[in-house]
């Protein structure tokens, strides 16, 4: 019996061991180290395949070789579906505009109450703020007008954008933009890849956390500029979706053949399919923008985020 309780005795004593290096292993274990950022990203899937469930064990973020730690993968629904979203047109556009118009009334009318709908247009290199971002969509529905379709109404949509995201109050909210434009740059004669006026826009916005969907429409004085240069206004708005984790509607020389509806339809459905990232990285000395990449294994989805994130500096 004594040697029984000896035994016991011995158990009982391991048991508590073990138990107490536990918890002080899960004490000292290291917490997830670094700085967080954020970013809006977009599920696509495959044609003709349903929508996959994607976890936060699913998503993985690299820069580079390294693979930063997700912290928050929350579908933008219910509490998280907060939206402010910003239609950009662009006045110096023709006025084969006016048959859109009725499609976008009906794309802002038909957003769910939780987003908020504001109107702008691009004028002179600035944002002419038509409606700030509201939840009462027939506001903006109504503040809706025709562009003022004047050659050189807008020299830059660059600006424009540029200074929309400056102007634009930050909160928990997605922050997007539909911008609609020729793409053209007047105030860049080197009609190559290197506007300087485009590249500042993009990393403002993607300072912001801004993601810019896009539409190609003709602008009144595209035919004083030549095929390449309109050639050139699309491959920019293309540049400045893919890079803030958009989508880009249309690649053409003419006013697009089909209504603006499709490509209202298919955004509508993006915002429907969206999550709120978190992530951890490496601390900087300095705050700035650091390339990232967004990679899934979950068959026939494909994850749609910016191609650089802004990372606070270490502290």
């Amino acid at each position: 019996m004594n040697k029984a309780r000896f035994l016991l005795n011995v158990m009982v004593g391991l048991v508590l061991v073990a138990s107490a290096t536990g918890i002080l292993a899960a004490q000292n274990a290291p917490a997830a180290s670094g700085v967080p950022a954020h970013m809006v990203v977009t599920e696509e899937t495959h044609q003709g395949s349903g929508v996959p469930t994607i976890g936060s064990a699913d998503v993985i973020v690299a820069e580079g070789q390294e693979h930063d730690q997700v912290t928050g993968w929350v579908p933008a629904q219910g509490d998280h579906a907060g939206l402010e979203l910003y239609i950009l047109l662009d006045d110096g556009s023709t006025s084969s505009l006016s048959t859109q118009l009725g499609d976008i009334r009906q794309f802002i009318l038909g957003q769910p109450s939780s987003a908020k709908i504001g109107l702008a247009y691009m004028r002179n290199g600035t944002a002419m703020i038509a409606q700030t971002p509201t939840s009462d969509h027939a506001l903006t529905a109504k503040a809706l007008r025709l562009p003022l379709g004047i050659g050189g109404a807008n020299g830059s949509p660059y600006f424009s954008l540029a200074d929309l995201v400056k102007r634009w109050p930050k909160n928990t909210s997605r922050r997007e933009v539909l911008m609609i434009s020729d793409g053209i740059d007047r105030y860049y004669d080197g009609g190559d890849m290197l506007d300087p006026y485009l590249a500042q826009a993009i990393e403002k916005t993607q300072r912001a956390g801004i993601v810019v969907s896009v539409i190609y429409n003709p602008g009144v004085s595209d035919y004083g500029q030549g095929d390449w240069r309109r050639y050139l206004g699309q491959v920019y708005l293309a540049q400045v979706a893919h890079e803030t984790g958009g989508q880009a509607y249309y690649i053409g020389f003419n006013a697009p053949a089909v209504a603006f509806a499709p490509y209202l339809k298919d955004l509508a459905n993006r915002l429907d399919h969206q999550y709120l990232l978190s992530f951890v990285t490496e601390p900087r000395k300095k705050a700035g923008l650091e390339p990232v990449k967004l990679t899934t294994e979950v068959p026939n989805a494909e994850l749609v985020a910016p191609d650089k994130v802004h990372v606070p500096a270490g502290r």
